[in-house]
């Protein structure tokens, strides 16, 4: 594939089939306040925080835009050293299968494709932003969507006796 073309991926998920339109960086986000400096009494020991999050909008029959959004917090003692945020987004084109495939293709199979692009983003931004190299660790998408699938049924509170649904 010659590297001006779009990117064409296809593939089939349970008799869907899945062709990957386009990948784009839809938004993205970096704050430093101070910075790399580091008081000279400071190792490099900083906790993280990460986010994920994953949005859908169809925007004709047949095609689905997916966004992925990670948010890393980088903080050491109680200073922030970075932050950043980064949309990566997706154009896929979906045929076939019932509406909960549907669903759970948007939820961890499109997540799963662009998590490499959104994870290279990232670790672009903090190298730029002059702090050490940080890969985002690998993601299990279907246990997530699996987890996210089931939790609500965990969660919901028992309904009030006087209500009528």
């Amino acid at each position: 594939m010659n590297e001006n073309e779009p990117a064409q991926q296809q593939g089939s998920v349970g008799g869907m089939q899945i062709a990957l339109q386009t990948v784009y960086l839809k938004d993205c986000s970096y704050e430093s306040p101070n910075g790399p400096r580091l008081p000279a009494s400071q190792a490099w020991e900083p906790k993280f925080q990460l986010n994920m999050n994953t949005s859908s909008e169809q925007i004709s029959p047949e095609a689905h835009e997916v966004v992925l959004t990670i948010t890393l917090e980088a903080k050491q003692a109680e200073s922030t050293l970075y932050l950043v945020e980064v949309k990566q987004a997706g154009v896929f084109a979906v045929t076939g299968g019932a509406a909960e495939e549907l669903k759970r293709v948007i939820g961890s199979f499109c997540p799963g494709v662009l998590f490499p692009y959104a994870r290279e983003v990232v670790s672009d931004l903090i190298t730029k932003g002059g702090f050490p190299n940080f890969l985002l660790p690998l993601v299990n998408f279907d246990a997530l969507y699996a987890q996210a699938a089931s939790a609500p049924a965990q969660v919901a509170p028992p309904a009030p006796p006087n209500l009528v649904n």
